[in-house]
C-alpha cells in the first residue's frame, strides 16, 4: 500500500495547534449563555443514536464552508458575523476530529471558530445536558 504524505492524525494535530479548543466542562458551563454558538457537525443519524447538546445548531460537515460563507448560495443567516457581536461559534464532533479540521478550514476562510476537544464523547458523563430524538 502506498504511503500518504501525511496521515489523518497528523492534519487533526496540526489543525489542533493553530485553533481554540474548549474543554468539555468549560463549553457545558456555556451551553446557556445566547453568545456561545454551539455547532453539531456530526451525521444526522449519529444524533439520533446518541442525542445532541440542546440548543446546537446542526451543520453537516459537508455542508459547513458553505453555509458558513456569506456568498455562497447556501449561507445561514446564523453564522452572519456583525463587528462586535461578541459570538463564540464552538463547533463539535463525536471525538474532535472531525470538528478541529473544520475548525481549521473555517479559520483559513476567516471565520473565528474554536472546538469542543474530546467531542460529544465526554458530554454526558461530564454532566452536559443531551436531548434525544423522540420517535
Amino acid at each position: 500500500m502506498r504511503k500518504l504524505k501525511i496521515t489523518a492524525a497528523e492534519m487533526v494535530a496540526r489543525a489542533r495547534a493553530r485553533i481554540t479548543e474548549f474543554e468539555t466542562p468549560d463549553l457545558i458551563k456555556r451551553v446557556d449563555d445566547p453568545k456561545t454558538v454551539i455547532v453539531d457537525i456530526r451525521d444526522v443519524r449519529e444524533r439520533q443514536r446518541a442525542g445532541f447538546i440542546p440548543g446546537a445548531f446542526h451543520a453537516p460537515r459537508g455542508m459547513l464552508e458553505f453555509w458558513v460563507d456569506p456568498d455562497s448560495p447556501y449561507f445561514k443567516e446564523i453564522f452572519a458575523r456583525q463587528d462586535g457581536d461578541g459570538k463564540t461559534f464552538v463547533l463539535h464532533c463525536a471525538s474532535g476530529w472531525r470538528s478541529a479540521l473544520s475548525a481549521a478550514t473555517l479559520s483559513d476562510m476567516g471565520f473565528e471558530v474554536s472546538h469542543l476537544r474530546e467531542g460529544f464523547s465526554t458530554w454526558e458523563a461530564q454532566g452536559g445536558p443531551v436531548e434525544h430524538v423522540k420517535s
